[in-house]
């Protein structure tokens, strides 16, 4: 199966994100990472700037074992439900596609998030992904 997943941190965000990234890679090998953005916040009550990227890899496991996987990077970064009820966000990682389906579709019109699966669309197996965008 084909992943599509958003990263993001707005609290430690250099130190969050590489650490987002060492672990993904050591999880998935093919992972491939578009290039990081610096965005305003969006529905979160601190106004701190994030930084996000978005990456995409194969993986035979199914998208529940995904997403707990996921959920346990962002809590090895130490990210707390009362953290995320004040606005810090250490780091967030989310599944936005797999294959052809296309979780959390408000965030597909995001313009930081067009521009980078634009960018990972140069590979012929993300191309379809790009359709979900249009």
């Amino acid at each position: 199966m084909h992943y599509l997943i958003s990263i993001g941190s707005n609290e430690w965000r250099e130190a969050n994100m590489q650490q987002a990234r060492e672990s993904l890679k050591a999880l998935f090998a093919d992972i491939r990472f578009a290039t990081e953005e610096e965005t305003s916040p969006i529905d979160c009550p601190r106004q701190t700037p994030f930084t996000n990227q978005i990456a995409d890899f194969t993986s035979d496991y199914p998208v529940t074992v995904i997403v707990s996987l996921l959920k346990e990077l962002e809590q090895h970064a130490g990210r707390t439900e009362a953290e995320k009820k004040q606005g810090i966000i250490r780091l967030d990682i989310d599944v936005l596609a797999c294959d052809d389906i296309c979780y959390k579709p408000q965030e597909w019109q995001r313009d930081y998030i067009k521009r980078q699966v634009n960018e990972l669309t140069r590979n012929s197996k993300t191309q379809k992904l790009n359709n979900l965008i249009t």
